[in-house]
């Protein structure tokens, strides 16, 4: 998430922000300068809504400056973020592979929530012209933090609302992906069954055959969970334990680490969870370097609703009521 100032590129307002470098700045370099952004600039932002002036002027007592030049890479997609920066001078790319998606101006967060929970970056970003970012590394932002909890809490609770502001508009989205997926699986059905009514020759057989297909790929079970760290699932093996990557009734994903397994080969496991020890079985369908993909056998009722009731729990965790 991030927003983005209507100024144009390159722009600065003049007054309340200034700066003197101690020395040029090479590409990429930090400098710890004098550089101020007028707390009133940053209120204009959610993340720093009702914050008063007065602790942003402490919060930007921890903040450096580090220059990126024009196609400088700000950071890549998957890379796990260290710093919480704001744009102030230039333009910086939101890049998904090659396409540019969006262009950040000052002054703007870069992508804050992905920033501060140390989660890997979903775009790359890149220097677009020369900028300045002004941030801190998260570590010493911490520090800043436990020194100063009366600028803490708002921070923090301005970038919850975020979250939930942005689980919400998720949920939206997703509930008319859902809405639409079963409007076309209906269509699918009513398809299939025209199909085995009419005259069958070989272009039947063919369109039959992808139908079915896609309405077997589309069914419920098939849609999978991946375990958030509040609700630790792992799979328990010979070998020790692996943590789950992703789960439904019918596949499971897990880490390999040293598990030698092979497609095809029998699988046996318990599913180990705070509340739940459940037996599972199947056949493995992937192995990669990092993980192993497994369909599971269908279970007994009991263990059935056990699951069922787990992935529940697992998939409330993503829901705002």
């Amino acid at each position: 998430m991030a927003g983005a100032g209507g100024r144009p590129a390159g722009s600065l307002p003049s007054r309340g922000l200034a700066w003197c470098f101690v020395a040029p700045p090479s590409p990429q370099t930090l400098e710890m300068t004098e550089m101020t952004v007028a707390p009133a600039e940053l209120r204009r932002l959610p993340l720093f809504a009702d914050i008063t002036e007065a602790h942003l002027a402490e919060l930007l007592q921890a903040f450096e400056t580090r220059t990126v030049e024009a196609g400088e890479w700000v950071f890549r997609a998957g890379a796990v973020s260290e710093r919480f920066e704001l744009l102030i001078e230039g333009e910086v790319s939101l890049l998904d592979g090659e396409a540019e998606v969006f262009v950040l101006r000052p002054v703007a967060p870069l992508g804050e929530l992905g920033a501060v929970t140390r989660g890997p970056r979903s775009m790359a970003a890149r220097a677009k012209t020369r900028a300045v970012l002004l941030g801190a590394s998260l570590d010493s932002l911490m520090d800043f933090f436990e020194q100063h909890g009366d600028v803490a809490f708002p921070f923090h609770y301005n970038l919850l609302t975020l979250v939930a502001a942005k689980v919400r508009r998720d949920q939206r989205r997703l509930e008319e992906m859902r809405s639409n997926l079963i409007v076309t699986q209906k269509a699918m059905k009513r398809m299939r069954e025209a199909l085995l009514e009419s005259e069958d020759t070989p272009l039947h057989d063919q369109l039959f055959e992808e139908i079915d297909a896609l309405i077997e790929q589309n069914k419920k079970g098939h849609y999978v969970v991946e375990p958030s760290p509040a609700l630790p699932t792992r799979v328990r093996l010979n070998d020790g334990e692996h943590a789950v990557r992703a789960i439904s009734n019918e596949r499971l994903v897990f880490e390999r680490g040293q598990v030698s397994l092979a497609v095809g080969d029998s699988f046996t496991g318990v599913l180990a969870a705070p509340d739940l020890e459940l037996p599972l079985s199947g056949a493995v369908d992937a192995v990669t370097e990092a993980e192993v993909v497994v369909d599971l056998d269908p279970l007994i009722d009991d263990y059935a609703g056990a699951l069922e009731r787990h992935l529940t729990r697992l998939q409330m965790l993503d829901v705002v009521l």
